[in-house]
């Protein structure tokens, strides 16, 4: 099983996606002898999910069943263990694009974090690109190598344990991209245009507060990069459901019964289809806006190395 090469059947030691709806899943690793308990029975790990097919549904202990899903970066952003604050996939899609990201691409990042973005950048470079990241605490710096060997990619990525601000990213010249996910990225600016290649690499800095990207957008003036502009991704979702309305009166039936003289109190007149129509109502099926939307998560600021 890896991240970034699909795999048929479940083997022992893959991480997989246990899918019990669209807002309930989690994952698991699976192991020989383990069992994972969910709400429609037990999973056994070496009768039931070893040596079947990714996708396959699984019948639980309760009779209830589960799809067994193979591991993405999408699914991963939307079950990982959160160690801090994480991008998710509207900001992180528009981040690969704007650097120009492929396969064979060198990119550097800080923080790592929780992963989240390493898996998609890792996905997206492969099989032939690589990633360097940085990440200044060290049990995170440490659980992300232990998450990347398990999911099969520890050699598209090197994990570094320093300061960015005040040791870089420990390689020169080759990055076609960085991207900075730090509290101070004015301080790294220097050193993102250090690794970045001789010239047209691009940089990417996230940042939740306005002030922060006044300060990074005068630092990368400052370092001459070109370019520089800041955007806002919101993530507006709908709902297909079935309306139904009421059937206007517009004015079909009174024109009717003004020409024939009909009296609409009459008795015999109250089963009319005009009269039928005016109460009638009609379903269809409509796009309606969920009630709470997501709102800031934060600004993306772009340059390129003139």
């Amino acid at each position: 099983m890896s991240f970034v090469e699909y795999g048929d059947t479940i083997k022992d030691g893959d991480t997989a996606i246990v899918f019990l709806g669209h807002e309930s899943m989690f994952p698991v690793k699976v192991q020989h002898g383990t069992v994972t308990q969910t709400k429609y029975g037990v999973i056994r790990h070496s009768t039931d999910l070893i040596g079947k097919k990714y996708g396959s549904k699984v019948t639980c202990s309760k009779g209830g069943w589960v799809f067994i899903l193979h591991p993405t970066p999408e699914l991963w952003t939307m079950n990982l263990p959160h160690r801090t604050q994480i991008l998710y996939s509207t900001d992180i899609s528009i981040i690969t694009m704007m650097l120009e990201l492929k396969p064979g691409s060198i990119v550097c990042e800080s923080g790592t974090g929780s992963g989240s973005l390493s898996h998609a950048l890792i996905r997206t470079v492969a099989p032939t690109g690589h990633l360097y990241t940085v990440e200044f605490h060290q049990q995170r710096a440490e659980k992300a190598r232990e998450e990347f060997r398990e999911h099969g990619v520890e050699h598209l990525v090197t994990v570094t344990n320093q300061d960015v601000c005040k040791n870089g990213f420990g390689v020169s010249n080759i990055a076609d991209a960085v991207f900075l996910d730090i509290p101070s990225p004015w301080e790294a600016i220097g050193h993102a245009k250090s690794a970045l290649k001789a010239e047209g690499g691009r940089i990417c800095s996230f940042s939740p507060c306005i002030e922060q990207v006044q300060r990074t957008c005068l630092a990368m003036e400052e370092y001459g990069f070109t370019e520089i502009n800041t955007l806002e991704i919101l993530l507006r979702v709908y709902n297909v459901r079935t309306i139904s309305l009421q059937i206007p009166d517009l004015g079909k039936a009174a024109e009717e019964n003004s020409s024939t003289g009909s009296d609409s109190s009459n008795p015999s007149n109250r089963g009319s289809p005009s009269a039928n129509l005016q109460q009638g109502t009609v379903q269809f099926k409509s796009g309606v806006p969920l009630r709470e939307m997501v709102g800031h998560t934060g600004y993306l600021t772009f340059a390129t190395k003139s």
